[in-house]
């Protein structure tokens, strides 16, 4: 039996398939196996700036082929994370959304996103800090840093 795509469907299959291959290869790589040095963020400080650069590291690795490295996602599929609300908002609800993935029709910016975002919660603690530190600072975010103790806080309360 032939099936029959549109084109959008067939984009969102090859979309969908390309991002389990690349997950997969990312939970093999040494990205999630490094040791990272655990520092407190403080706005401004060098340790700022070491958080954003292994944050950068993580999101061209995992985030930017659906978010896009510029930070804008993909219409109607992957959602910005340039000046919405779920990066500058609630940090809480921002880390679970990482650890948990997100799977909810949701409007941003008066368009409307459906795509499922996978579960990374396979990252270290201080990877996830890191990374959503860049994104809250990044694409013309300005938000405070994630820290460590704040992901370790969500990660406790994580529903299996």
């Amino acid at each position: 039996m032939i099936l029959k795509y549109s084109k959008t469907a067939a984009l969102v299959l090859l979309l969908a398939a390309v991002t389990t291959t690349l997950q997969a290869q990312v939970k093999k790589t040494t990205l999630s196996k490094k040791k990272v040095a655990v520092t407190k963020v403080s706005s401004g400080s060098a340790s700022l700036k070491a958080s954003m650069a292994r944050g950068k590291v993580v999101f061209n690795n995992i985030c930017a082929t659906c978010h896009q490295a510029d930070g804008l996602g993909v219409p109607r599929m992957n959602p910005p994370l340039a000046k919405t609300t779920y990066v500058l908002g609630d940090k809480t609800k921002l880390i679970g959304i990482v650890l948990n993935g997100f799977n909810e029709d949701v409007e941003i910016n008066g368009d409307r996103y459906s795509n499922i975002m996978p579960a990374h919660d396979y990252l270290k603690d201080q990877q996830i800090a890191d990374v959503l530190t860049f994104v809250r600072n990044n694409f013309g975010n300005k938000a405070s840093a994630v820290t460590l103790t704040e992901v370790k806080k969500v990660r406790a309360t994580k529903k299996s």
